[in-house]
């Protein structure tokens, strides 16, 4: 029954939402009234494992210990789960016929994948201004094309925001650092697909041959005669 194949189905998924927030921009103003515009850098990684690695220096020497610049956000998939709604019949066959070998496959099986977006800035007015180029895109889907496999080359993928939420870790002595983190919570309507079969052409066959005389049969003839 389990035979093994790879579509990369969910790495294609996790990369098209990597992809959504991989060109945030923030502008900032220095003290001669200049304005900078940089890109937010984006990176897989839980809140949790953020977070300390913000509080905590890394050492990258024995005498240097260095911390974490901000603006950073980083993202995460953290559930997966059936959804019942937009099943189908589990026997449908999809077929490629346009080939020299033609592929086939059964009916891909919808599933809800969970995603978190995590944004940390040093000040809420940076957060907000992430805030504004990420909220009006979704109202409340996002609709973007993935391309599965052969036979699915152009799947659209309804996303859409659920859950928000805004924290200030401020707790702590002076010489703790202070970041704001904003939360988003993504919902994509996505499919698990099987694996492909190729059905190739016939080309060659060995047929054997007998002819009938009365109630006997004589030897073969023929090809293999």
């Amino acid at each position: 029954m389990f035979t093994h194949f790879k579509n990369d189905s969910i790495r294609k998924l996790v990369i098209a939402m990597g992809s959504l927030f991989n060109n945030v921009k923030l502008e900032q103003i220095d003290e001669n009234n200049n304005t900078r515009l940089f890109a937010v850098p984006l990176s897989y990684a839980t809140k949790e494992k953020f977070v300390k690695r913000l509080t905590q220096p890394s050492s990258i020497s024995d005498n240097t210990r260095i911390q974490i610049s901000l603006p950073r956000m980083s993202f995460e998939m953290s559930n997966f789960s059936y959804d019942f709604t937009r099943k189908m019949n589990k026997l449908n066959i999809k077929t490629l016929s346009n080939s020299i070998n033609p592929t086939s496959s059964y009916t891909e099986v919808p599933y809800n994948f969970t995603f978190n977006l995590h944004v940390y800035t040093r000040n809420l007015e940076e957060n907000l201004q992430i805030m504004e180029q990420i909220l009006p895109y979704f109202s409340p889907e996002f609709v973007v094309s993935i391309k599965s496999n052969s036979l699915h080359p152009s799947v659209d993928v309804p996303i859409s925001i659920g859950t928000t939420m805004l924290t200030q870790e401020y707790e702590g002595d002076f010489s703790t650092r202070r970041f704001i983190v904003s939360s988003y919570q993504f919902i994509a309507k996505y499919y698990i697909f099987g694996p492909i079969k190729t059905e190739y052409i016939i080309k060659d066959i060995n047929l054997n041959l007998w002819r009938e005389d009365g109630l006997t049969l004589s030897a073969p003839f023929g090809i293999t005669g």
